[in-house]
């Protein structure tokens, strides 16, 4: 594991995900409309590690993304404002009339790309509830995706329209996505953005053979590109990882003092993109966050090092805190990531992206019988974690995020809990 001269980002070899389960990194030249301009290598932003996922095996992990680790909101920023860049450069200028973000993942990159054009972000929920359109991510751990826009009308635009994800393997999602907007509302032109592009050969030419059969442009951008090559097939150590049902342990003795942050979401205020957000909330989202940041700022005083936990979906609000505090209390290490769906098996190996993991009951409104986790967040890392949750999170005494806190509070001093929306 090293640093990225310059750049604040960790990178991982890879090596004991290529000499167990077979799989490695290597990174594409750059050049050509679909290619990403960057001259570095792809491990600058990603690295592998191993899930619990029978459909596929391995996890492309980011560094700069703020989900499965810890980083500088400014960090996060820098780079979802690049890929902005890159995709405004794709459109010629032309703002576009959304820009729709993938659950879980990248909800909170879809809004960063949003800010850096001045558009609408809206992004997709594996939350239960009523669906406008829905779509599937087959090699997914959770493959429905539902969109639940508050105007209807942001799905039948006939402008421009710009999809956001992490990483693209494949690009069948997108393509899914893409036929089913298309089949809404025929737009012109659709750019697809993502941090790092992995997609093969015969993924690129399917992107434009679809295009080609719906009658649209669908141009490509990324920062970096490479592709995921397989060695040879998982050895046991591998196959019996992935096997496990077992849940990792609890962290050890809590220790934390939790408190409740008392700052009230307003009312008619999105707390991000789920149902929508554009430049017409800008005003009062933006005075919202500012006014919880100070009181979360004063509820963290005298911390060397905080680290804001979104959860899941809710990565934007939980990222725009941190900015806050990161922006206001320069003494202070300042980090944000998020909670996860993924099952990662975690190793504790120099060269692997997942070395330490919590798990818990769900928090977000879905009865699926299915544990969450948060990663790389260890013991003693940071002297406060400030925990963000929203309406679809139970209030405490009813449950809800119980063994989530739990685990918090055997990590750190102080645990501050932030409830948005109504």
């Amino acid at each position: 594991m090293s640093t990225v001269a310059g750049s604040g980002t960790t990178t991982w070899t890879g090596a004991w995900v290529c000499e167990h389960a077979g799989v490695e990194l290597v990174s594409r030249p750059a050049g050509g409309a679909d290619d990403a301009p960057g001259s570095g290598s792809v491990e600058e932003l990603v690295g592998l590690a191993v899930r619990r996922n029978p459909k596929r095996a391995h996890l492309v992990v980011s560094n700069v993304l703020a989900k499965h680790v810890p980083v500088a909101p400014s960090l996060a920023r820098r780079h979802g404002a690049e890929l902005g860049a890159l995709v405004e450069q794709a459109l010629d200028g032309v703002r576009p009339d959304l820009v729709l973000g993938y659950a879980e993942t990248a909800t909170g990159l879809g809004h960063l790309v949003a800010d850096a054009l001045g558009s609408t972000a809206l992004h997709s929920t594996r939350r239960p509830g009523w669906s406008a359109l829905s779509f599937e991510e087959e090699h997914s751990h959770a493959t429905t995706h539902r969109l639940q826009p508050r105007d209807l009308t942001l799905l039948q635009g006939t402008g421009p329209l710009v999809l956001v994800d992490d990483e693209l393997t494949t690009g069948r999602t997108i393509l899914n996505t893409v036929r089913e907007l298309h089949a809404i509302s025929a737009r012109p032109a659709y750019v697809v953005a993502a941090l790092v592009d992995l997609r093969p050969d015969a993924a690129r030419a399917l992107a434009d053979e679809v295009a080609a059969e719906l009658g649209t442009s669908i141009a490509f951008v990324s920062l970096l590109a490479g592709e995921v090559r397989t060695l040879h097939e998982p050895d046991e150590l591998v196959v019996a990882a992935v096997a496990t049902t077992e849940p990792l342990p609890h962290p050890g003795p809590e220790r934390a003092v939790e408190v409740t942050a008392g700052h009230g979401w307003p009312d008619g205020v999105p707390t991000g993109g789920r149902h929508g957000l554009g430049p017409g909330d800008a005003e009062g989202f933006e005075a919202a966050v500012a006014g919880l940041g100070e009181e979360v700022g004063r509820l963290v005083a005298g911390a060397s090092t905080v680290h804001v936990l979104g959860t899941e979906e809710l990565m934007y609000l939980p990222h725009r805190v941190a900015e806050h505090l990161e922006a206001t209390r320069p003494a202070t290490a300042v980090t944000f990531s998020s909670t996860t769906r993924s099952p990662v098996v975690v190793r504790d190996e120099e060269t692997y992206a997942i070395r330490h993991g919590i798990t818990f009951a769900a928090h977000d409104g879905a009865d699926d019988g299915k544990p969450r986790f948060a990663y790389n967040l260890e013991p003693g890392r940071f002297d406060a974690i400030v925990l963000v949750v929203d309406d679809a999170t139970p209030p405490p005494e009813e449950g809800g995020a119980a063994g989530l806190r739990s685990a918090l509070r055997a990590l750190c001093d102080r645990l501050v809990v932030v409830r948005v929306g109504p």
